[in-house]
């Protein structure tokens, strides 16, 4: 799995196995996921501490990349989660690319309206792109339109090129970010990408793609060509955008050897992997927390099966007693009021002084 749900303690980063065994020294906040990110536990940060599940670990593990999520701040206005200083906490969204959150009022739209939902407010889009990594990647504005999840959001123009063999990125305005370094959004210089944009040549055999236009080819045949390039477009991207992006559009992506190329030389090839999505990663845990919780049920089960009959039927009459008891407290106190440790308390004593008299 290349993403991997991380959690931060004062003293380190770590994974999600470390902060459910063993880091309860201290409060643990979670950053969810954070893509080719090693877990901290027992290296050099710890001193003598060794991770008592992977014990043999590098000193330091020189990849790993922070950005401020790891001082437990997000978005672009640099605030902490949950905000102490509001009231109500809202919704943010997260990046595919450099993986940061962001406040809905803080990803460069018009409105929180043009964010692609359903009419009960679920998200209608699988990824999205910030302003900032948009400029690494707005290549991704020369795809079909359904590429991008309906929601009225704004298309970046699209202008012709002098050069018909190159497909060019312009920098934002506000100076946005160049490139993804170790997926963290740098102010650096753009040229790499122009550079990298304009090996990915129009092939002219008359397979030409037409933007804003469906394929008469099947998308997956067409991505998984090596020859023919499918953004093979006189055209030129000048402006980046913040992107919400259709279910399955990696499927959709380009993989023509020259695109391959620009992908790598921007450090954007996870983009082609479609296990890399958070909607995959959900997916798969999801699948991992049914398997468990089928493997505990079979247990019990199991346990159950090779008990005697008196046994069974204590276990039974146990479970009886307790769910009329419940009921029974259910029914005697104010429903708008919440449940106290001293209730549950009283539940069970009722249930030990009921078993006393029988």
């Amino acid at each position: 799995m290349l993403c991997w749900k991380f959690y931060i303690c004062p003293t380190t980063q770590e994974c999600v196995y470390f902060s459910f065994h063993f880091c309860n020294i201290c409060k643990v906040l979670e950053l969810w996921t954070k893509r080719n990110f090693r877990c901290d536990c027992g290296n050099s940060k710890f001193g003598e501490f060794s991770c008592k599940l992977f014990p043999n670990k590098d000193v330091e593990n020189i990849e790993n990349s922070y950005n401020h999520n790891f001082k437990g701040l997000y978005c672009t206005c640099n605030r902490p989660y949950p905000d102490p200083d509001l009231q109500e906490q809202v919704e943010m969204i997260q990046c595919c690319m450099c993986e940061d959150w962001f406040h809905e009022e803080h990803i460069s739209l018009n409105s929180p309206n043009e964010i692609p939902r359903d009419e009960e407010g679920e998200p209608l889009y699988e990824d999205f792109i910030c302003k900032a990594c948009s400029a690494v990647c707005s290549f991704l504005t020369l795809y079909p339109k359904t590429i991008r999840a309906a929601g009225g959001q704004p298309v970046a123009p699209v202008t012709t090129s002098k050069d018909k063999s190159v497909v060019e990125d312009i920098p934002p305005k506000d100076g946005g970010a160049g490139k993804l370094e170790n997926n963290v959004c740098s102010d650096s210089s753009i040229k790499d990408n122009l550079v990298a944009d304009a090996n990915c040549e129009s092939v002219s055999d008359g397979k030409k793609f037409v933007l804003g236009e469906s394929s008469q080819n099947d998308d997956s045949s067409i991505a998984s060509s090596h020859a023919t390039c499918i953004l093979g477009a006189d055209s030129v991207v000048s402006e980046s955008k913040p992107l919400f992006l259709s279910k399955n559009w990696r499927d959709t992506l380009c993989r023509c050897d020259k695109c391959l190329d620009m992908h790598k030389q921007k450090h954007i090839s996870y983009l082609l992997d479609k296990e890399d999505s958070i909607a995959e990663y959900e997916k798969t845990a999801k699948q991992k927390r049914e398997e468990k919780l089928q493997q505990r049920e079979g247990a019990a089960v199991n346990f159950f099966n090779n008990l005697g009959h008196v046994e069974k039927m204590e276990i039974l009459n146990g479970i009886a007693d307790f769910t009329d008891e419940f009921r029974s407290f259910l029914g005697s106190v104010d429903p708008s009021k919440a449940i106290t440790a001293a209730d549950v308390n009283q539940i069970f004593e009722n249930l030990k002084n009921k078993r006393r008299r029988v």
